[in-house]
């Protein structure tokens, strides 16, 4: 079993390489390419925590553009602590395990809160690539943690930036993340003191915090802005008010799971905004071609990103195949 720290995930994977295997990955699983359950999720009280287990089996590279994805067996266990944040921990933390497929025998274990963070911000790279305007360019950020700067890693590969926005609750890490980020991000950066002030004529919005409540409101949005809806992982959270889903056009990476877990879209329908129809589809339809995306420059479109084990999965594979091929990790013994 090859044993992989994060120093060596982190040596191994790029953003480049990991938003078209993204892409894959998601085409894959909205045409049958992959066997996945709902994650199994708990909470942890009463520290405010969670704990979700996530398998998955990708049973063939699907045909099409963008890399293709061997047979390939693996589940993640990742634990989501909000509080983390005040501590100066990680609110993430997460260990991923891939096995052969074939025989059940473990290859490899390695971390997976780098994977977490990258993948993620991967997935909704693809996303505002199908779905966000072409010449959108106007960034607001709101959160300022490891996945805000993971996915100012990803909006830069997906929309040549003008310029970006920050908000979060905390202008101490506001400020911490400008001076660390605005040397790679070819655009200007600024500080905002309100979600709002962020949010008006953006372009592409990114909401990436630990909120339960909204940060983010519908009348604040400009026509034809794309919404990458990270945060919020449980159903009775949510990121964004009902006017701003009622006005979008809804994607999301798996119907089941939002169906089960996504606050910012359960809590809606059960007010009687929206119903179950509102979700235009998957994001790997569009991927596919088998689903429209953006209609016209006007529309709002919005990507609810959960997240999957397939992505994990994918995104494991190509660490342990590249580390095999340049010796990277160790090797461990169980019998």
């Amino acid at each position: 079993m090859l044993l992989l720290r994060e120093t060596d995930v982190r040596a191994l994977l790029s953003m480049e390489a990991l938003i078209p295997l993204m892409e894959e990955a998601l085409r894959a699983y909205s045409t049958g390419g992959v066997a996945q359950p709902v994650r199994l999720a708990m909470v942890v009280e009463p520290h405010a925590g969670y704990l979700g287990l996530m398998p998955a089996h990708l049973r063939a590279g699907r045909p099409g553009p963008g890399p293709r994805i061997p047979e390939t067996m693996g589940a993640k266990a990742v634990t989501f602590y909000p509080r983390n944040a005040a501590r100066d921990l990680p609110t993430h933390l997460a260990v991923v395990l891939l096995w052969d497929s074939a025989t059940g025998e473990l290859l490899s274990m390695m971390d997976g809160r780098l994977i977490t963070e990258m993948r993620t911000a991967a997935t909704s790279a693809a996303a505002t690539r199908a779905l966000a305007r072409k010449d959108a360019g106007i960034l607001a950020v709101l959160g300022a943690g490891v996945q805000a700067r993971s996915h100012l890693e990803a909006m830069r590969a997906a929309r040549p930036l003008r310029q970006v926005r920050v908000w979060s609750r905390t202008p101490s890490r506001v400020q911490r993340f400008l001076t660390d980020m605005q040397p790679h991000a070819s655009a200007p950066m600024t500080a905002c003191a309100s979600a709002e002030e962020a949010v008006r004529g953006a372009e592409v919005i990114v909401t990436a915090t630990s909120a339960s409540a909204p940060v983010l409101r519908g009348a604040w949005l400009a026509e034809g802005a794309h919404i990458n809806a990270v945060g919020a992982p449980r159903p009775d959270w949510r990121e964004l008010d009902t006017e701003a889903v009622r006005r979008a056009r809804v994607y999301v990476d798996s119907r089941a799971g939002a169906f089960l877990e996504s606050g910012d879209l359960l809590l809606p329908i059960q007010e009687g905004a929206i119903g179950r129809a509102h979700i235009v589809g998957e994001i790997g339809e569009v991927l596919a071609g088998t689903m429209a995306g953006r209609t016209s420059a006007r529309d709002i479109t919005l990507f609810k990103s959960l997240g999957m084990a397939v992505e994990d999965v994918a995104t494991a594979h190509y660490v342990y195949t590249r580390a095999r091929e340049r010796g990277v990790g160790q090797e461990i013994d169980f019998h």
